[in-house]
Parts: structure tokens; C-alpha cells; sequence
């Protein structure tokens, strides 16, 4: 039997029905909002506007503050717009183009941290090498080849998702449009689609969290012998690092490492890496690094005293 894709409109459920909530969760996601925007427009302006953009943790970090503003931006204006909004509408057409680029910025992080951690283990396991090896060509090519990995994944999520047909009901018992609420909307058998999104999805994320993790232990095992005080500053990099891999991958891993299944809890733990993470990272990796407050402090300085001049 052929099926026709019969829906030209999506209707969101969102986070709640009760209007009292949903007015509370708008108050609070607008404050989490500026905090992401102003954290990361702050920590790209202090990277960017000094020496730092030289060293490749802070080149790595200015890609990452990036790609968290426009990951969030996919889906946070949204969402607020929605909680205030009598009818939650989303047509076809932007619901599948929401879904590419989610899942591309997504994929775009998850290979940055990667390189992050790449970037640590080579500083602290092979720090007389570091500097050939981590070379400026070798940092903006990382930086490429995460754009092209998140691109080929977010494809061939995109793909799979855009060949379905749906014919009804059209509501997307989720905020934002993700490929398992779309699963369960489709009118033909999609068990073997949601075996493939567990291989592009829960797969992906899942080797990428191993390799993280593997990556930490060989550093944190390389540091054991070193001095108490290089031992103290490799501990509070890798750390900060380390807290950010397990609040973004956990709730990923939950969501998308099992059979194509839909749970209430699954927007409760999509708010950790669609908004709660992109917020925690600039206080993650500005509070607990003393290069980089330090480059605000003189930037801001600079700014307000010294007639608008950037330092070198």
C-alpha cells in the first residue's frame, strides 16, 4: 500500500499543558537565554580580541562557544515563543529544516569536545611534541572536519526522517522536532529506520563518549608523576572538560541509544543539552580558568579606560 505524506503542519505539545508552568518555564529559559548569549559572545569576544586565539585549547573553545550559540538558537526562541502562544505550530517544511540543523550543530559539538580532548591528551601525555603537532593548520582542520562529520550525520538523520510519509494524527508530543516523536507520528512500519537512527545517533554518541572517557583516564594516569602544582592546573582543565562531556552525553545516550521509543522524561533530559549545557559552558571554562578571565579583565579594561584598544 502507498502511503502519501498528507501533513502540512505539525502541532507541538511542548513541555506542559498547565499555563501557570509553562509561564514559569518562559521566565526562566529567557534568563538562561541571555546568559547563553551573553557567556558566549563574551568568551568569542575575549578569545578573539587576544593572544589566546594563538593557543589551541582557546581555539577550540572560541569553535565550541560558537557552535553552543547557534545549537541553542535552533530550538530556544522556539520553544519561548511557544510557551506563551496559544496555538504551538511548526509547518512541514521548517520542522525538517529545524531537525538538519540540530543535529548538525549538535554533531558539530559532540566532534569538538572530541577535539578538546585530543588537544589535552597531546599537551599533557606528549607536551614536547605539542606544538608541531597541535599547529594552527592542525586545529582549523579538526575544526573542518567536525562541520563535516556533524554535516554527514546530520544528513543522514535528515534522510531517514524526510522519507517517511505521514498521514495523521500530526501532533509532536515533544518542543522541537526530533526524529523519534516523528518516528511514532508515521504511518508505516518503522522499526528498521529506528535501527538505523540508533546507528547514526545513539552509536555515534556513544564511541564518541568512550573515546572521551578513554582519552581522560590516559591523562589523568600521565599526571599521576607530575609535580603537585602542574598536577593541580592539568586537574582543573580536564575536569572542567569532563563535566561538560557528562552533562551533554548522559541525556544524549538516554535518548538515543535504545529502540525508537518515546518516554515523558525524554524533554525533561532534551533541556540538558539543548539549553542547560550551552548556559553551564561559559561559567565551566571561564570561572575555573585563570587565562581567560584574566583576558576578559584586561579586554573589558581596555574597553572602558583605554579608549576601545585591543591587546596583542
Amino acid at each position: 500500500m502507498e502511503h502519501r505524506n498528507n501533513v502540512t503542519v505539525f502541532i507541538l505539545l511542548g513541555l506542559s499543558q498547565n499555563k501557570n508552568i509553562e509561564i514559569l518555564c518562559f521566565v526562566l529559559f529567557l534568563f538562561c537565554y541571555i546568559a547563553i548569549w551573553i557567556g558566549n559572545l563574551v568568551i568569542m569576544f575575549s578569545i578573539t580580541c587576544s593572544h589566546l586565539l594563538n593557543q589551541p585549547m582557546y581555539f577550540f573553545l572560541n569553535s565550541l562557544s560558537l557552535s553552543d550559540h547557534c545549537y541553542t538558537s535552533t530550538v530556544t526562541p522556539k520553544l519561548m515563543t511557544d510557551l506563551v502562544a496559544e496555538k504551538k505550530t511548526i509547518s512541514y517544511k521548517n520542522c525538517m529544516a529545524q531537525l538538519f540543523i540540530m543535529h548538525f550543530l549538535g554533531g558539530t559539538e559532540i566532534l569538538i569536545l572530541t577535539g578538546m580532548a585530543y588537544d589535552r591528551y597531546v599537551a599533557i601525555c606528549k607536551p614536547l611534541h605539542y606544538t608541531v603537532i597541535m599547529s594552527r593548520q592542525r586545529c582549523q582542520a579538526i575544526v573542518i572536519a567536525c562541520c563535516a562529520g556533524g554535516c554527514i550525520h546530520s544528513t543522514t538523520q535528515f534522510l531517514l526522517t524526510i522519507s517517511l510519509p505521514f498521514c495523521g494524527p500530526n501532533e509532536i508530543d515533544h518542543y522541537f522536532c526530533d526524529v523519534y516523536p516523528l518516528l511514532k507520528l508515521a504511518c508505516i512500519n518503522t522499526y528498521r529506520i529506528g535501527l538505523l537512527v540508533i546507528a547514526n545517533s545513539g552509536l555515534f554518541a556513544l564511541i564518541t563518549f568512550i573515546i572521551l572517557m578513554v582519552s581522560y583516564v590516559l591523562i589523568l594516569y600521565t599526571i599521576r608523576v607530575y609535580p603537585a602544582e602542574s598536577r593541580r592546573k592539568a586537574l582543573s582543565t580536564c575536569s572542567s572538560h569532563i563535566t561538560v562531556v557528562v552533562l551533554f552525553f548522559v541525556p544524549v545516550l538516554f535518548i538515543y541509544i535504545r529502540p525508537a521509543a518515546t518516554f515523558p522524561e525524554d524533554k525533561v533530559f532534551a533541556l540538558f543539552y539543548t539549553l542547560i549545557v550551552p548556559m553551564f559552558n561559559p561559567l565551566i571554562y571561564t570561572l575555573r580558568n585563570t587565562e581567560v578571565k584574566n583576558a576578559m579583565r584586561k579586554i573589558w579594561y581596555n574597553q572602558l579606560l583605554g579608549g576601545g584598544r585591543y591587546f596583542t
